[in-house]
């Protein structure tokens, strides 16, 4: 097999709308372990390979999805076709091209053959189907000690059925329909026979989706659901202000990344919400969701406000050890799949996310000083109370007034902090600590949420807001004293359940400056040491120091490159004045890009950076995924210095910063109160100058400190 042909076997290529998903590879086959066609945490579709008959697979000329994410087309061609008549079709003569798109829970496909041949080519089509209903959490490599029962599939004129009873009882179905009749073979793949005359083109349509096709697949009906499918995302990416620049690429990574939070969004009853990551996250996550809204939100709070009214409305209500849940506690995940259902895993509706808490309040804070919408924010109260609350009882139970972690059983997370594998704390010596576990940045967060309900209490008269501006301050002062290594000059990164502090550089202290609680000094000391070489890679900031026990640039969590882990540390470094670093981060982070097709991966592997090569990949990272896509923003805002104060309707910018090779960035249709405007900054020698445009840039106020 030569190179390209392995290259395109495992290049997934993705699809989403709604709550299904579909990843293929590039000649359009669904045909490796973690391909199909997804729904709700099953996968209705775990085979769907196209051959030539007994010539086997057509040769790839080119596979690609659209930069709006909507459609994907590879392009192919025949390989030595059987004779028609005394000659056959020799390779290169027939065109093949496959166009899909998903809409509502079904996939269409065209494929489209045109023959160049001046005779007539005889292209018999073999389609191996099959659909295992297998759970997410199998397909991730979960073992089940039983399944339900796969039923014999069933051939209905131009479409098979696919059918599973599940031990929840739940009978799952799947259908794929032909506009062709097909013709079972003994082994159970269908065939179809085709003749197209000279320069001719004939067309197959297919459709498949969790019910049988309402007629069968067409022209006309391809048409009109591709329309709606353009239609639908056209509208997701269309909220929100625009970036623009001096540089094509740049701005074509911009484009990238606003097209890609745009596919993961789903629109739900309570609005607009980012589903974290495809393959393994294409759900609702608590913690993920709020981090993009903070990374969007200067640009479009309206995904904001979705994000905050869904996890409101999931709030926990009651205690319960196996889903670590308990009042006011906000969700980590919530799953659909069999095994979720059936209580085999806990992440039907999974509480086990300690920072996700404190962030929701965070994000309610920061949405109603961005837009000076309190009526929503009066509408979420009692559930901000109820959040507090929490906080406040977990806090009160550590001895030193942390917010710590432990899980409540053994099924779920053993750490809950955004480093949630198994073997991301750990002390100086590499043991793991005895818990409950009081992370750095988790106390970041909470020194933050005390402080935005304090503001928000002070708005509404009410008499709580000094003692959560008291609880913030103690908060701090304990931050202070217990996890600062005065030795090393850097925050441990977090405290154990025996009160001793795990001595390691990781980037955790980063998101302390993110949330205001360092001193000035001490924020110099971490930022210094973030861009360091044993952190900063030329690619981005590694999550763990270079040195430090369990170090492995390879790992998920122990070394690695999280893109929307250095944004937050770019926007904590620029909070204290380092506006040069964050536009250096940015440059780094667009450098990456350009080698990931301009769409930034969940992480990537920590090896420092060579003259001449390229970042190197995590083999199982989710591609596109959220708050990797929301780090260009998070960045680009943190070296601009943007913030909007959106009650008085006036934008502030402090100390402006472009990156190195853009000299012009303009941002479009910014929303600030009631008014929308143009926002455009222009290098002049050592500095950076902004104006507003627009029909009503008068009523909107620019302050630049610069």
């Amino acid at each position: 097999m030569d190179a390209s042909v392995n290259a395109a076997l495992y290049t997934s290529h993705v699809l989403k709308d709604g709550d299904s998903f579909l990843i293929a590879n590039g000649y359009g086959d669904i045909a490796n372990g973690s391909d199909g066609l997804f729904h709700d945490d099953t996968r209705l579709l775990s085979a769907y390979r196209m051959s030539l008959g007994a010539h086997g697979q057509p040769a790839l000329l080119s596979a690609a999805v659209s930069r709006d994410n909507v459609f994907f087309v590879a392009h192919l061609t025949n390989r030595a076709l059987q004779p028609l008549g005394e000659t056959g079709t020799p390779q290169g003569l027939v065109h093949i091209a496959r166009t899909r798109f998903l809409l509502q829970e079904r996939m269409y496909e065209r494929i489209a053959f045109t023959n160049y041949d001046s005779r007539a080519a005889a292209v018999p089509l073999r389609f191996a189907l099959a659909a295992d209903f297998r759970d997410m959490f199998e397909v991730r490599g979960s073992v089940r000690p039983a399944r339900g029962e796969l039923l014999a599939s069933q051939d209905e004129a131009c479409q098979r059925m696919f059918r599973y009873r599940g031990l929840d009882g739940e009978l799952r179905s799947s259908c794929i329909a032909f506009s062709l009749p097909p013709e079972r073979t003994d082994d159970g793949d269908v065939e179809l026979h085709l003749v197209i005359s000279p320069g001719a083109t004939s067309e197959l349509y297919v459709e498949a989706g969790i019910a049988p096709a309402p007629a069968p697949p067409s022209r006309e009906r391809f048409r009109q659901a591709a329309t709606q499918a353009r239609l639908r995302m056209r509208h997701r990416q269309r909220r929100g202000a625009r970036i623009s620049s001096n540089g094509p690429l740049f701005d074509d990574w911009m484009r990238r990344s606003r097209s890609d939070l745009a596919l993961l969004t789903s629109e739900l009853a309570s609005g607009p919400y980012p589903y974290a990551g495809i393959p393994w996250f294409s759900t609702p996550f608590g913690r993920d969701a709020v981090i993009t809204a903070l990374q969007t939100l200067w640009l479009d709070p309206g995904l904001a406000r979705g994000v905050l009214r869904f996890l409101a409305d999931h709030q926990a209500q009651e205690e319960s050890a196996f889903l670590d849940s308990a009042p006011g506690k906000i969700m980590h995940e919530t799953r659909k799949g069999e095994m979720a259902r059936l209580r085999e895993l806990p992440f039907g509706l999974y509480y086990g996310g300690v920072d996700t808490t404190p962030l929701f309040v965070m994000l309610a804070g920061a949405y109603a000083r961005r837009t000076g919408d309190f009526a929503f924010v009066e509408d979420l109260w009692p559930a901000l109370r109820a959040a507090t609350a929490w906080i406040e009882r977990v806090c009160d139970a550590n001895p030193f007034g942390l917010l710590d972690y432990a899980r409540g059983e053994a099924s779920g997370l053993s750490n809950q902090g955004w480093k949630d594998s198994a073997d991301s704390v750990f002390h100086a010596d590499g043991r793991f600590p005895p818990g409950p576990i009081a992370l750095v940045e988790v106390q970041g967060y909470a020194y933050a949420a005390f402080r935005a309900m304090a503001e928000l209490a002070n708005r509404r008269g009410d008499p709580a807001a000094p003692a959560w501006s008291a609880r913030a301050e103690r908060l701090r002062e304990t931050v202070q004293e217990r996890y600062w290594m005065a030795e090393r000059g850097y925050y441990g990164v977090a405290v154990d359940g025996e009160g001793r502090l795990c001595e390691v550089r990781a980037s955790n202290p980063g998101h302390l400056l993110f949330a205001g609680l360092a001193d000035e000094a001490r924020a110099q000391a971490v930022a210094d040491q973030l861009m360091s070489p044993a952190f900063y890679t030329g690619w981005g900031l590694r999550t763990l120091a270079k040195g430090e026990p369990r170090y492995n640039p390879m790992s998920y969590h122990n070394g690695s490159v999280w893109p929307h882990d250095s944004a937050l540390c770019a926007a904590g470094i620029a909070r204290y004045h380092g506006r040069d670093v964050a536009a250096r981060l940015l440059r780094s982070a667009f450098e990456t890009a350009v080698h990931f097709d301009l769409r930034l991966p969940e992480l990537f592997c920590g090896f420092a950076r060579r003259a001449g090569a390229p970042p190197i990949p995590y083999p199982v990272a989710c591609l596109p995924q959220a708050w990797a896509a929301g780090s260009p923003f998070m960045l680009l805002q943190a070296s601009l210095g943007v913030e909007i104060d959106g009650e008085h309707g006036v934008v502030h910018v402090d100390r402006p910063r472009l990156p190195p090779g853009i000299d012009d960035v303009r941002v479009r249709g910014l929303v600030v109160g009631q008014e929308r405007v143009d926002l455009v900054f222009k290098q002049f020698g050592d500095r950076v100058g902004v104006f507003s445009e627009s029909r009503h840039a008068q009523a909107v106020p620019v302050n630049l400190r610069n």
